[in-house]
Protein backbone atom coordinates (compact mmCIF):
# COMPACT_ATOMS: atom_id res chain seq x y z
CA UNK A 1 0.00 0.00 0.00
CA UNK A 2 1.20 3.44 -0.94
CA UNK A 3 1.33 6.04 1.80
CA UNK A 4 0.47 9.62 0.89
CA UNK A 5 1.23 12.76 2.90
CA UNK A 6 -2.48 13.03 3.65
CA UNK A 7 -2.42 9.50 5.13
CA UNK A 8 0.45 10.54 7.36
CA UNK A 9 -1.41 13.66 8.52
CA UNK A 10 -4.59 11.80 9.29
CA UNK A 11 -2.97 8.83 10.94
CA UNK A 12 -4.08 8.36 14.53
CA UNK A 13 -2.64 5.91 17.02
CA UNK A 14 -4.39 4.38 20.00
CA UNK A 15 -3.27 5.35 23.36
CA UNK A 16 -1.95 2.68 25.55
CA UNK A 17 -0.26 2.81 28.80
CA UNK A 18 3.02 4.12 28.91
CA UNK A 19 2.77 5.05 25.24
CA UNK A 20 4.40 7.85 23.35
CA UNK A 21 3.51 11.48 23.82
CA UNK A 22 0.70 12.22 21.40
CA UNK A 23 1.85 15.74 20.65
CA UNK A 24 5.33 14.60 19.75
CA UNK A 25 4.00 11.80 17.57
CA UNK A 26 1.60 14.21 15.85
CA UNK A 27 4.34 16.77 15.33
CA UNK A 28 6.65 14.09 13.99
CA UNK A 29 3.95 12.76 11.63
CA UNK A 30 3.25 16.28 10.37
CA UNK A 31 6.94 16.88 9.83
CA UNK A 32 7.33 13.53 8.05
CA UNK A 33 4.20 14.27 5.98
CA UNK A 34 5.64 17.67 4.97
CA UNK A 35 9.00 16.11 4.09
CA UNK A 36 7.29 13.28 2.25
CA UNK A 37 5.10 15.78 0.37
CA UNK A 38 8.18 17.82 -0.52
CA UNK A 39 9.94 14.64 -1.62
CA UNK A 40 6.94 13.68 -3.78
CA UNK A 41 6.81 17.18 -5.28
CA UNK A 42 10.51 17.07 -5.95
CA UNK A 43 10.14 13.59 -7.39
CA UNK A 44 7.28 14.81 -9.63
CA UNK A 45 9.37 17.80 -10.65
CA UNK A 46 12.32 15.53 -11.37
CA UNK A 47 10.03 13.22 -13.35
CA UNK A 48 8.80 16.23 -15.32
CA UNK A 49 12.40 17.38 -15.81
CA UNK A 50 13.36 13.87 -16.91
CA UNK A 51 10.37 13.83 -19.27
CA UNK A 52 11.40 17.23 -20.64
CA UNK A 53 15.01 16.07 -20.94
CA UNK A 54 13.80 12.86 -22.60
CA UNK A 55 11.80 15.01 -25.02
CA UNK A 56 14.85 17.23 -25.62
CA UNK A 57 17.02 14.13 -25.95
CA UNK A 58 14.48 12.69 -28.39
CA UNK A 59 14.58 15.93 -30.35
CA UNK A 60 18.38 15.90 -30.28
CA UNK A 61 18.42 12.27 -31.39
CA UNK A 62 15.98 13.17 -34.15
CA UNK A 63 18.17 16.12 -35.12
CA UNK A 64 21.22 13.86 -34.99
CA UNK A 65 19.44 11.35 -37.26
CA UNK A 66 18.45 14.18 -39.57
CA UNK A 67 21.99 15.54 -39.47
CA UNK A 68 23.43 12.09 -40.20
CA UNK A 69 20.93 11.59 -43.00
CA UNK A 70 21.78 15.05 -44.31
CA UNK A 71 25.50 14.27 -44.12
CA UNK A 72 24.98 10.91 -45.83
CA UNK A 73 22.84 12.57 -48.49
CA UNK A 74 25.45 15.31 -48.92
CA UNK A 75 28.21 12.69 -49.15
CA UNK A 76 26.22 10.68 -51.70
CA UNK A 77 25.48 13.86 -53.64
CA UNK A 78 29.15 14.87 -53.50
CA UNK A 79 30.14 11.39 -54.69
CA UNK A 80 27.57 11.54 -57.49
CA UNK A 81 28.72 15.04 -58.49
CA UNK A 82 32.34 13.88 -58.42
CA UNK A 83 31.52 10.78 -60.47
CA UNK A 84 29.46 12.86 -62.89
CA UNK A 85 32.29 15.40 -63.17
CA UNK A 86 34.78 12.59 -63.83
CA UNK A 87 32.47 11.11 -66.47
CA UNK A 88 32.00 14.54 -68.02
CA UNK A 89 35.75 15.18 -67.92
CA UNK A 90 36.33 11.79 -69.56
CA UNK A 91 33.77 12.62 -72.22
CA UNK A 92 35.36 16.03 -72.82
CA UNK A 93 38.80 14.40 -73.07
CA UNK A 94 37.49 11.77 -75.49
CA UNK A 95 35.79 14.46 -77.60
CA UNK A 96 38.96 16.57 -77.57
CA UNK A 97 41.04 13.54 -78.54
CA UNK A 98 38.55 12.76 -81.32
CA UNK A 99 38.71 16.33 -82.58
CA UNK A 100 42.50 16.29 -82.33
CA UNK A 101 42.63 13.00 -84.25
CA UNK A 102 40.30 14.45 -86.87
CA UNK A 103 42.44 17.58 -87.16
CA UNK A 104 45.57 15.43 -87.40
CA UNK A 105 43.94 13.34 -90.12
CA UNK A 106 42.87 16.48 -91.99
CA UNK A 107 46.34 17.95 -91.56
CA UNK A 108 47.96 14.71 -92.73
CA UNK A 109 45.60 14.55 -95.70
CA UNK A 110 46.32 18.20 -96.56
CA UNK A 111 50.05 17.55 -96.19
CA UNK A 112 49.77 14.58 -98.54
CA UNK A 113 47.78 16.72 -101.02
CA UNK A 114 50.41 19.47 -100.85
CA UNK A 115 53.21 16.89 -101.24
CA UNK A 116 51.46 15.43 -104.31
CA UNK A 117 51.02 18.93 -105.70
CA UNK A 118 54.71 19.70 -105.08
CA UNK A 119 55.71 16.42 -106.76
CA UNK A 120 53.42 17.22 -109.71
CA UNK A 121 54.89 20.73 -110.02
CA UNK A 122 58.43 19.33 -109.88
CA UNK A 123 57.56 16.85 -112.62
CA UNK A 124 56.04 19.64 -114.73
CA UNK A 125 59.14 21.76 -114.08
CA UNK A 126 61.37 18.92 -115.29
CA UNK A 127 59.16 18.51 -118.37
CA UNK A 128 59.32 22.27 -119.05
CA UNK A 129 63.11 22.30 -118.48
CA UNK A 130 63.49 19.34 -120.85
CA UNK A 131 61.22 21.02 -123.39
CA UNK A 132 63.14 24.31 -123.09
CA UNK A 133 66.49 22.49 -123.40
CA UNK A 134 65.18 20.68 -126.48
CA UNK A 135 63.88 23.95 -127.94
CA UNK A 136 67.18 25.72 -127.17
CA UNK A 137 69.05 22.84 -128.85
CA UNK A 138 66.78 23.00 -131.86
CA UNK A 139 67.16 26.79 -132.03
CA UNK A 140 70.96 26.47 -131.75
CA UNK A 141 70.97 23.89 -134.54
CA UNK A 142 68.70 26.08 -136.65
CA UNK A 143 70.83 29.15 -135.92
CA UNK A 144 73.98 27.26 -136.84
CA UNK A 145 72.32 25.98 -140.02
CA UNK A 146 71.25 29.53 -140.92
CA UNK A 147 74.78 30.86 -140.24
CA UNK A 148 76.24 28.10 -142.41
CA UNK A 149 73.77 28.93 -145.17
CA UNK A 150 74.54 32.65 -144.89
CA UNK A 151 78.28 31.95 -145.03
CA UNK A 152 77.88 29.75 -148.13
CA UNK A 153 75.68 32.32 -149.79
CA UNK A 154 78.29 35.03 -149.16
CA UNK A 155 81.00 32.82 -150.54
CA UNK A 156 78.91 32.08 -153.59
CA UNK A 157 78.30 35.79 -154.18
CA UNK A 158 81.93 36.61 -153.72
CA UNK A 159 82.87 33.94 -156.22
CA UNK A 160 80.29 35.15 -158.70
CA UNK A 161 81.50 38.75 -158.63
CA UNK A 162 85.20 38.06 -158.89
CA UNK A 163 86.65 38.16 -162.41
CA UNK A 164 88.17 35.00 -163.66
CA UNK A 165 91.79 35.37 -164.59
CA UNK A 166 91.80 33.14 -167.66
CA UNK A 167 88.93 34.87 -169.26
CA UNK A 168 88.98 38.58 -169.64
CA UNK A 169 85.66 38.48 -171.29
CA UNK A 170 82.74 40.15 -169.75
CA UNK A 171 80.49 38.13 -167.62
CA UNK A 172 77.55 36.60 -169.31
CA UNK A 173 74.38 38.44 -169.17
CA UNK A 174 71.62 36.95 -167.30
CA UNK A 175 69.08 35.28 -169.44
CA UNK A 176 65.52 36.28 -169.04
CA UNK A 177 63.57 33.11 -168.46
CA UNK A 178 60.17 34.63 -168.22
CA UNK A 179 57.90 33.33 -170.96
CA UNK A 180 56.96 35.83 -173.58
CA UNK A 181 53.46 36.03 -174.74
CA UNK A 182 52.77 35.26 -178.40
CA UNK A 183 51.76 38.35 -180.31
CA UNK A 184 49.77 36.23 -182.71
CA UNK A 185 47.46 34.90 -180.11
CA UNK A 186 45.48 37.67 -179.30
Amino acid sequence: MKVTPLDLRQQRFQTVMRGYDRGEVQAFLLEVADDYENALRESDKLRQDVAKLDAVLGEHRGQERNLRNTLLTAQKLADEIKEHAQQEAGLIVREAEGRADLLLQKGQSRLEDVQREIDSLRMKRREVETSIESLVGTLNNTLEFIRDQDARAREDRILLHRPRPAEAAPAPRPVDVTPKADSQTG
